[in-house]
């Protein structure tokens, strides 16, 4: 096993690499921004990349280093042309927040040393931005904006930022999702200064983008289209739409439809209408709200089953040749008691891009072959014939023949003898989150993230002469194929480290761990010297969220472990991820996958043999491997596995993991069990602490109550025995067993807690957005409700308001009145055991009510964290003392590695008043961990952040 570098002298040479080595590129506008270091491990060493391009190959003394070697080794640099490659995100789209998500993620995938990356931001008004990568991992456009004016360099208008384009940039990669992304704006600028850039033309995208236009263009190509009507700016005519209800046997006052924007993506103001008059003012609504000015009225497909599929181009130059991947099914499902909505159904935003149980994907569909084989047929086609470019994601529906659509010709492309297949919206530029359809269905035929992004980029290039010569060779070759075969593990390289990175569990935030898991486990991959395995650790039959693990000793040895392959690893869910591998090991099942598999690769490979850039697939076909809990302990054993934690929760944060690895002597991240066991338990981690109050930490007074009293005795009793016991006027309720982001809630009076006691009683999956008596957001709730349940005073802090059109002394977009002096902080600490180092806190900015959202904590798009704290709200010197009570905190309950402190401080004396320790901290990527790295000096970019992470692991003490 290759050594590992220590924490310490990681720190040190980050430092002084920062100092001699960093790279400004001085053809950029904000030259002043210092360049990402990348950590690579070669053997031993480390070889430092910067600006994407290698700076130094620290492999041994200059005294032994082979002059001739040297010198060879430079001319190959100087002869290697690195391709200049320009992200832009942002634009005005509501859809932005996913923007930044994609642009993060493709900025992680298409690093290399043949590949130089500027970052650029759209903001809402069009003003261009040069911004750093390190800005990319903002969490919000707010993030962006709120940070712009100090970090970014902007341009005079969008002519100068062409202009710039053109002399520091090769090829343009837009991630812009909307209204200007994919409607041809940035396209038409692109094509006006003859840059060259990734996906489709100015003149195709309107066209394509624009629902209505597409819609009759694939009506007039011979595709079979759902019957829509338009409105347009104020012209609802009542008559006319009556009699478009009509024809298409729809009853007036109750007939259900579709209404959405014509050009707005695929999930922006989508909404269910019943009859006529409905219709019209949910159209008015969409028209209103600025989303577009342009709505259809479609008729709603009941009974079909939704399908999206990637349409990948691997031809050459001019001529096009699209490959249609593995279609992914959509299917829409609920669980138990759901909100009478639900029955409005569709495949939303929230249901796009949060992690919900209410939606599953199949990939493949289970639809039969031949109706795969036809929806991959015409969604080629349809990429050909609206002359679309490089890739597109095209989604439609099938509907069986039991489901009758009217429609002017039999003739249509789409019909079989099983169903009818529609296509409804074309997406120009697709998602590209890290489990995307498009990396879910390249994945399944053989690309990594990398690859897929590579072949992407390469195929535009060829259709620009002067970037034709970055195809005919590249000198970037796909990562080997990672195996989650771990039994295999013993035949490679001593040298190679072995990695297991587990997430999951029974608790309700078993969602974002996953997003955890999959993002450390992406992140690690950066690392030749690692060999990372994603495992999944399955939930019991009957959840135990909330019950004491030692309860469950004895079963928790049995418990399953998944490893998985790199296919099944990109879900919103779990349990999709179980469904997944249940799907790939279930006989009738894999053979078609299989099969359809074999038949993509092959119509792949007829255009991907031409291109010399290409070096084959690096994701092996490979099914998921089941173990017991106990079998994947002494596995990692065997192979010397260095474990991962990243299950959130549950046996993951409460000791229970850590004593079975500890147990076989098994390295793992994060505290050991006794600081594991006392943080996960927020009344045990006040005791701890409670003796530092005259040191300037704080704890909150709490009271227990067991979910079952809560439900039987009288409201009105338990309320006002709460606020007396508790001195307090209003309640903050929380799990006493289950993280930090489910089911907390503010209370202000008796009525508040009876919506919250019967949420519980009734199993809810959410409590609605202002239930509540005060105005707040969706209520995530835990799932299983928990045993036991923590009341505490709610501390009232002044709401930090983050304006585009108020402005303090600083030029920020900041408004907060201060007459409270505390607000609420989260921090991380990394280090040893009794020298732990506080990272910047970070202030937390909620946008909805007083407790931040599941969305608002984890999910890109949504939520403030101003990280560092302005100087206008805390200053330099109460910073600093904050951050030594943090520290003092860490040390005093023997934390190590890495956990985050979330607490309110005193912004006038640094003194902390701590509200809970999380052991296993969220690391999706827009977490505030990864923004509180990227603060430091130098910054620790999220694969280096990691990295350190586990080598802290593999030093603990035990």
């Amino acid at each position: 096993m290759a050594s590992s570098i220590t924490y310490a002298s990681n720190l040190a040479l980050l430092r002084k690499n920062h100092h001699n080595d960093a790279v400004v590129s001085a053809s950029s506008p904000n030259a002043f921004f210092v360049a990402p270091l990348n950590f690579v491990r070669l053997s031993n060493n480390y070889r430092i990349r910067c600006c994407s391009r290698s700076v130094g190959v620290p492999r041994a003394s200059p005294e032994v280093v082979d002059d001739r070697i040297a010198e060879k080794e430079e001319q190959a640099v100087e002869k290697r042309r690195v391709l200049r490659i320009g992200i832009v995100c942002g634009g005005p789209s509501a859809e932005r927040g996913i923007s930044l998500n994609s642009a993060r993620s493709v900025l992680d995938n298409i690093q290399g040393e043949d590949f130089h990356v500027s970052c650029y931001y759209l903001d809402y008004n069009l003003n261009a931005y040069a911004i750093s990568s390190a800005q990319v991992y903002s969490n919000t456009p707010a993030d962006f904006d709120f940070k712009l004016e100090s970090l970014a360099q902007g341009f005079q208008s969008l002519s100068e930022f062409a202009e710039h384009l053109t002399t520091s940039i090769d090829i343009v990669f837009p991630v812009i999702h909307g209204r200007y992304g994919e409607d041809g704006g940035i396209q038409e600028l692109l094509e006006e200064y003859n840059i060259p850039f990734v996906g489709t033309g100015s003149n195709e995208c309107r066209q394509a983008f624009d629902k209505y236009d597409a819609s009759l263009e694939l009506c007039k190509q011979g595709f079979i289209t759902v019957p829509n009507f338009l409105v347009q700016g104020n012209e609802g005519n009542i008559s006319e739409l009556s009699k478009w209800f009509s024809r298409n046997q729809l009853d007036p006052y109750s007939g259900k439809v579709v209404v959405k924007p014509a050009r707005a993506g695929s999930s922006i103001g989508v909404k269910v209408a019943y009859g006529v008059l409905d219709s019209l003012t949910k159209a008015d609504e969409i028209i209103s709200e600025g989303i577009d000015d342009k709505v259809l009225i479609e008729i709603f497909l009941e009974g079909g089953s939704e399908f999206t599929a990637i349409v990948l181009d691997v031809g050459s130059g001019l001529d096009s040749h699209p490959v249609v991947l593995l279609p992914t099914e959509v299917k829409l499902q609920f669980h138990g008691s759901v909100d009478i909505t639900e029955k409005d159904a569709i495949f939303n935003y929230r249901r796009k891009y949060l992690p919900t149980q209410q939606v599953a994907y199949h990939t493949p569909p289970r639809f039969p072959i031949d109706v795969i084989e036809t929806i991959r047929e015409g969604a080629s086609l349809l990429f050909q014939r609206l002359g679309l470019r490089d890739f597109a994601r095209i989604d439609g529906w099938f509907l069986p023949n039991s489901v009758h659509m009217s429609s002017s010709s039999e003739s249509k492309f789409g019909r079989t003898e099983l169903g009818n297949i529609i296509f409804t919206d074309i997406n120009l530029i697709s998602g590209m989150e890290q489990t995307s359809f498009l990396f879910q269905q390249s994945s399944k035929v053989g690309f990594s993230h990398s690859n897929i992004l590579r072949t992407v980029i390469y195929r535009a290039c060829l259709r620009f002469p002067n970037l034709a010569s970055f195809s005919s060779g590249s000198s970037h070759l796909p990562r080997r194929s990672k195996s989650a075969q771990i039994s295999e593990a013993f035949s490679i390289s001593e040298r190679t480290r072995k990695v297991f990175v587990i997430f999951g569990g029974d608790t309700s935030e078993r969602q974002v761990s996953l997003m955890s898991g999959t993002n450390v486990w992406l992140n690690l991959q950066a690392f030749d010297d690692l060999e990372v395995t994603p495992c999944l650790l399955a939930p019991t039959s009957e959840f135990v969220s909330g019950v004491d693990s030692n309860d469950k000793e004895s079963d928790v040895s049995s418990r399953t472990v998944w490893s998985l392959p790199y296919s099944l690893v990109l879900r919103h869910t779990t349990e999709e991820v179980i469904a997944a591998c249940m799907e790939a090991i279930e006989p009738a099942r894999a053979a078609m996958t299989s099969q359809l598999r074999n038949k993509v690769i092959d119509n792949l490979m007829e255009g991907l043999t031409n291109h010399s850039w290409f070096t084959g697939f690096d994701i092996a076909d490979e099914p998921p491997r089941r173990f017991s809990l106990e079998q994947w302990i002494k596995l990692a054993k065997e192979v010397q596995a260095t474990v991962f934690i990243a299950v959130h929760g549950g046996i993951g944060e409460d000791g229970t993991l850590q004593s079975l690895l500890e147990a076989e002597r098994v390295p793992y991240t994060g505290p050991g069990v006794i600081s594991s066991k006392t943080c996960m338990d927020k009344v045990a981690t006040s005791v701890a602490l409670n003796h530092l109050a005259t040191l300037g930490v704080l704890t909150i007074n709490k009271d227990v109550w067991r979910k079952e009293d809560l439900i039987k005795m009288p409201i009105l009793g338990i309320w006002h025995d709460l606020t007396s016991k508790l001195q307090c006027e209003t309640l903050c309720i929380k799990p006493a067993r289950d993280g930090c982001s489910t089911g907390v809630a503010r209370l202000c009076c008796a009525k508040d807690l009876e919506v919250y006691v019967k949420a519980l009683d009734d199993c809810l999956l959410r409590i609605p957005s202002n239930s509540l008596s005060k105005a707040h957001g969706m209520i995530e709730m835990p799932n299983p409700p928990p045993d036991q349940l923590i009341f505490e005073p709610f501390i009232e802090t002044d709401d930090i308001i983050v304006s585009s059109k108020s402005m303090n002394e600083h030029g920020h977009h900041l408004m907060w009145k201060g007459r409270s002096r505390w607000v609420e902080i989260t921090v991380g600490v990394i280090g040893k055991r009794g020298s732990m180092h506080s990272l910047s806190p970070s202030i937390t900015v909620k946008e909805t009510g007083d407790i931040l959202s599941l969305e608002e904590k984890f999910q890109g798009g949504t939520g403030i964290n101003l990280t560092p704290p302005p100087l206008s709200i805390i200053s330099k010197e109460a910073l600093e003392r904050c951050k030594e009570y943090i520290e003092l905190i860490a040390n005093t309950l023997q934390l190590e590695g890495f956990s985050r402190i979330d607490a309110f401080v005193n912004v006038d004396s640094g003194e902390v008043l701590i509200i809970e320790v999380n052991t296993v901290p969220g690391m999706t990527p827009s977490t505030v961990l990864i923004h509180q790295a990227l603060s430091e000096q130098p910054p620790m970019y999220p694969h280096q952040f990691f990295r350190m992470l586990l080598d802290l692991a593999s030093e603990r003490s035990t």
